[in-house]
């Protein structure tokens, strides 16, 4: 659908009180009611930009959520993969105990399979950009070639899955952080010990 600017303002807006909602509420308890009176939106507003209901305006918002994740693209030197470190913590701590993209993704509906996709193209993403950062390093010498780039970036992507997940068990950021700072710290070159005479 081609909208105007007014009408992608409109769009943006429900898609945005509705990511607000499912961060407060969960997306089990949330109603269409609840996102039009948040947004001020009337019911034949929200049908026009969304004709599927409740499953098409969730799927835009695991877009929406996904389009907020901290980038990892331009990861060229270590100030780039602290900065990034430090972004991720902080968008996961504004965030909460609630992750709007896995309460998505936990749902057993034909809504769960859109935001299954939109987080799984999120996590590639994500891993590729990783995968591209530890290449360049290595391309520079400030990581081991031999370290496989995949893989490290695979365990990157697992460890902040599984901080986020401790995150919304316990809203603490702190394994979060763990598993960024050893990740991050394990690509760089271990230090030769000196031998002996």
């Amino acid at each position: 659908m081609q909208l105007t600017r007014k009408g992608a303002e409109t769009r943006q807006r429900i898609v945005a009180g509705a990511a607000d909602e499912v961060r407060d509420r969960g997306v089990t308890a949330l109603t269409l009611q609840d996102v039009l009176a948040r947004t001020r939106t009337s019911k034949g507003q929200l049908f026009h930009y969304f004709p599927g209901g409740k499953d098409e305006l969730l799927l835009a918002v695991a877009q929406h959520e996904s389009d907020q994740q901290p980038s990892a693209e331009d990861l060229t030197t270590w100030a780039a993969w602290h900065d990034w470190r430090d972004r991720v913590v902080a968008h996961y701590r504004g965030a909460g105990e609630r992750c709007t993209l896995s309460d998505l993704a936990a749902q057993p509906a034909r809504t769960a399979l859109g935001a299954q996709a939109v987080i799984a193209r999120l996590l590639a993403t994500r891993q590729a950009h990783l995968t591209a950062g530890i290449r360049h390093l290595q391309a520079t010498g400030e990581i081991d070639a031999e370290l496989d780039a995949d893989r490290a970036a695979a365990a990157l992507v697992a460890g902040i899955q599984g901080g986020v997940a401790v995150l919304m068990a316990t809203g603490s950021t702190a394994h979060l952080e763990a598993a960024l700072d050893i990740g991050i710290a394990g690509l760089r070159p271990r230090s030769t010990p000196a031998k002996g005479c």
